[in-house]
């Protein structure tokens, strides 16, 4: 049987997962929503049956679905989840899930109810060097970790909004939260300082931060620190470092390097997308109705989701933020 899929927001994000649903079997996108109406007609002219709109409900009235892919900016979350939920249709909706901690409790309590089948975008679960990070992590005892999300500033107009984006630490390195949470367990305790130095004076219309440093202490007793910039002039380091008894774990898009001493050092690369096996993991959840193919869902997102919020909320008074349940 073949899948019908539809998308709501055919942004850039939105465009890697329509790429990737083209090359696994038995998947057909045939509906694609998008408030600039003329950006999901060009989408749409790649699969041969797709239909475009402007409006979700016109969209969810007109084409039944196996499923939805809920690709919008972080500001435009809401509507959209709930109405695919209220009509009982799986979904993968891409992080961050809101602005605020109020919109996101909202939806999980709806798709407990609904006991839907669901994702969130956090594809560096899939990642090669995270699982394998994994597996190490089981015979090392765990100290802390440092995370780096270091760039430039996206050329996205709302990106560099604080009302829409919620910032760095939310929109861009939740990625690198999640990882932490993902292999070395759940935050307790925040701390975070941001400042900024640069952009604000350079560049029209930025009310983000373009530094910052989140300090945090997890549920088994380590600490991490986690910093980000976006005043750089290009890409300089993203991933995640975890110190152990037995050496370093560092984590990058490329692969995974064990330090163990300073000339004993085994390398993991890859050149596989995580984002390519991220779809193909929900495809196959649809496909078989096991939703353990699915490394991150809305219930377990939602945490990662809090962690960042929390970061924002102690930036703003310079206070720590504990979290409830960490």
């Amino acid at each position: 049987m073949t899948l019908k899929i539809g998308f709501i927001g055919t942004g850039g994000i939105a465009n890697g997962h329509l790429r990737n649903l083209a090359k696994i079997e038995g998947v057909e996108v045939i509906a694609l929503c998008d408030v600039q109406r003329e950006r999901a007609e060009e989408a749409a002219r790649q699969w041969p049956d797709a239909r475009a709109y402007a409006n979700v409900k016109d969209m969810l009235d007109d084409r039944p679905l196996d499923a939805v892919y809920i690709c919008l900016p972080p500001m435009a979350h809401g509507e959209a989840e709930l109405e695919v939920i209220e009509r009982g249709i799986p979904f993968l909706v891409e992080k961050p899930i809101g602005l605020d901690m109020e919109l996101p409790q909202r939806i999980l309590q709806r798709i407990r109810e609904k006991k839907l089948m669901n994702a969130v975008g956090f594809q560096w679960r899939y990642h090669p060097a995270v699982q394998k990070a994994a597996e190490l992590l089981k015979e090392c005892e765990f100290g802390m970790a440092l995370g780096y999300w270091m760039g430039s500033m996206p050329k996205t107009p709302w990106w560099r909004v604080q009302s829409a984006s919620g910032g760095q630490f939310v929109e861009q390195t939740i990625h690198i939260t999640d990882m932490l949470r993902f292999l070395c367990g759940e935050v307790t305790e925040v701390y975070a300082a941001f400042a900024s130095r640069v952009l604000h004076r350079r560049e029209e219309n930025v009310t983000v931060p373009d530094v910052g440093s989140v300090t945090m202490k997890l549920k088994n007793g380590g600490v991490a620190t986690i910093s980000n910039a976006c005043l750089l002039p290009y890409e300089i380091k993203v991933g995640l470092d975890l110190y152990t008894d037995r050496g370093c774990l560092e984590i990058r898009g490329s692969g995974l390097r064990h330090v163990k001493k300073l000339n004993d050092v085994t390398e993991y690369p890859t050149d596989v997308s995580a984002h390519e096996r991220e779809d193909v993991a929900f495809i196959k959840a649809l496909q078989t109705g096991d939703g353990s193919h699915i490394l991150s869902d809305y219930e377990d997102a939602f945490r990662t989701h809090a962690v960042v919020i929390a970061a924002n909320e102690s930036a703003a008074s310079g206070a720590p933020v504990r979290l409830n349940g960490g």
